[in-house]
C-alpha cells in the first residue's frame, strides 16, 4: 500500500510540480523529447500505483511489473550521475552516486512488499 501511494504521488509529481526536476533524469542518448518521457513515465507510475492499491488479487504480477519498471528507469539515474545533472537536490556527484544505491531497494520493495518473489512460479 505504501509503495502504491508513493508511486501515485511520484506519478502526479511527474505531471505537475516536479516535471522539470524529472527531466534531469532522462538520458541524453534517449531519442525522445525529455518532457514526453517524463509525462509518459508519470502516467505509467500513476497506473502502477493505482494497480498496487486496487488490484490486491493481482499483486504478484503487478509486483513484477513494478520491479521491472524500477529496473527500466535505472539507466536514467545512472545518466544523471554520469552527466552531472542536478535534480531533486542531487547537486553533487556524491549525492547522485548515493541515490543509485536506493534503486535496488525499490526493486526489492516491489518484489517483497507484494509477495511477488515469495509467490513466484517455481519449477518442480
Amino acid at each position: 500500500m505504501i509503495l502504491g501511494a508513493l508511486l501515485l504521488f511520484a506519478g502526479i509529481s511527474h505531471l505537475t510540480v516536479a516535471r522539470t526536476e524529472f527531466q534531469a533524469q532522462v538520458p541524453e542518448f534517449l531519442p525522445l523529447d525529455p518532457d514526453f518521457v517524463v509525462v509518459a513515465s508519470g502516467i505509467v507510475e500513476i497506473t502502477l500505483g493505482v494497480a498496487l492499491l486496487l488490484l490486491a488479487r493481482r499483486r504478484v504480477p503487478v509486483g513484477w511489473v513494478v520491479a521491472l519498471f524500477f529496473i527500466g528507469v535505472f539507466p536514467g539515474n545512472i545518466a544523471q550521475w554520469l552527466d552531472a545533472r542536478n535534480g531533486f537536490g542531487l547537486d553533487t556527484d556524491t549525492k547522485r552516486l548515493v541515490r543509485l544505491f536506493f534503486q535496488p531497494l525499490l526493486v526489492a520493495a516491489a518484489l517483497f512488499g507484494t509477495g511477488a518473489w515469495r509467490d513466484r512460479p517455481r519449477k518442480r
